[in-house]
């Protein structure tokens, strides 16, 4: 889980993996931006993760997300 109110602008970039426990998915990605709800993600930016923040990011809740090692 990841809590919002942690986060700081180093956070921004890093691998979260996101666990949907009732469809037994997992996805990575990197973290875009956060309001007071929702961390959003980019989960598909067509393998050009070094340019990850000029994609579509997803609006993720907190407690399905955690840090993960670099994936590239």
């Amino acid at each position: 889980m990841i809590e919002i109110c942690n986060l700081t602008e180093t956070d921004k970039g890093r691998w979260v993996k996101f666990t949907n426990e009732a469809y037994h998915e997992e996805q990575t990605g990197r973290i875009k931006s956060w309001n007071d709800l929702h961390i959003f993600v980019v989960y598909h930016c067509d393998n050009d993760w070094e340019n990850y923040a000029d994609y579509t990011a997803e609006a993720t809740h907190g407690s399905r997300l955690e840090f993960i090692e670099e994936q590239i």
